[in-house]
């Protein structure tokens, strides 16, 4: 029975050391990817940040702000939300903790009587909406890991022309911003229509002067969904980093946890297997003690028998 027992816990054990190869392996992976992103993260800053001091030089040089993405507050009745998660798991929280906060704002909203539009990008946030039955307008997967600037375009697309042409009157952007490879933090941000007031806090003040050809008006209609795009550029590689980091984290735990059992199986293995040789020297001591005393019955019989024939 302990042999039998023993066999089960190697089995065990060395079905614990695959996986435990398999998450050390998945971990060196997102360490390698996070190092990645946030080359990506910081290579995309200045691009954002050169973006964003154009657009209100524009502002202050006198450009007509009259665009839909600049436009004046509006009666809110329908929200647009950008949710930005996972094509794929084994990260921890990460989807659940972006997903769950998507789905707060939404249903505020909704509590305010307000309609919604919902623009998911990751396939663990399609999955999840779908299988609650939200409505969904329009939904991108594939994009997390390494997403492009052609990708951010098409999202943006998704949600700058319902907004222009007043089917959507307000866009919240939710997503993962990554701090550090220990921390991240789950955002819920106007992205639509744009706060003027937030553009100039970004830029300071102006850092020079630029003259506009041919008309600065005309310039910032072309520049606003620019800026828009590379405000959700910034957000999918902010939610590529988190990924990575949160993947990383987990499967560290995974690794650890996969050693420890290891571990405690061993001893329970060799706690096992000492009770089963102890079981075989208690069954060998026995069985000569009863060998003995056999012989010993036997020779006794042997005498009685000789003195009863005398």
């Amino acid at each position: 029975m302990a042999g039998g027992k023993e066999r089960i816990l190697r089995r065990r054990i060395r079905s614990i050391q695959s996986t435990k190869k398999i998450t050390r392996a998945m971990e060196l992976i997102a360490a390698s990817r996070i190092v990645r992103a946030q080359q990506r993260v910081a290579a995309a800053r200045p691009y954002s940040e050169q973006i964003t001091e154009v657009i209100r030089s524009l502002a202050a040089s006198g450009a007509q702000l009259n665009h839909p993405l600049l436009g004046a507050e509006r009666e809110v009745r329908k929200v647009g939300f950008v949710i930005i998660a996972a094509d794929r798991g084994l990260c921890g929280a990460y989807n659940s903790s972006v997903i769950r906060a998507g789905e707060r704002a939404l249903q505020a909203e909704v509590a305010r009587g307000r309609d919604y539009s919902l623009v998911l990008v990751g396939r663990k946030a399609v999955s999840y909406f779908r299988y609650r039955r939200y409505r969904i307008d329009a939904a991108f997967e594939g994009m997390s890991d390494q997403p492009t600037y052609e990708d951010a375009r098409q999202v943006a697309a998704a949600v700058i022309e319902p907004f222009e042409t007043g089917d959507i009157d307000q866009v919240q952007l939710v997503y993962t911003q990554f701090l550090s490879a220990g921390t991240q933090r789950v955002q819920v941000r106007r992205l639509m229509p744009l706060d003027t007031g937030a553009v100039a806090e970004a830029t300071g003040e102006l850092r020079a002067d630029y003259e506009y050809e041919p008309d600065p008006t005309e310039i910032l209609v072309k520049l606003l969904p620019r800026y828009v795009e590379a405000r959700l550029f910034a957000a999918m590689l902010d939610a590529a980093a988190s990924e990575h980091a949160a993947r990383q984290r987990a499967m560290k735990s995974a690794t650890d946890n996969a050693e420890d059992l290891i571990v405690r199986l061993t001893r329970v293995m060799n706690r096992a297997r000492q009770d089963a040789i102890t079981t075989e020297i208690m069954e060998i001591v026995g069985g000569a003690e009863a060998l003995r005393h056999t012989r010993q019955s036997g020779a006794e019989v042997l005498s009685s028998l000789e003195g009863a024939g005398k």
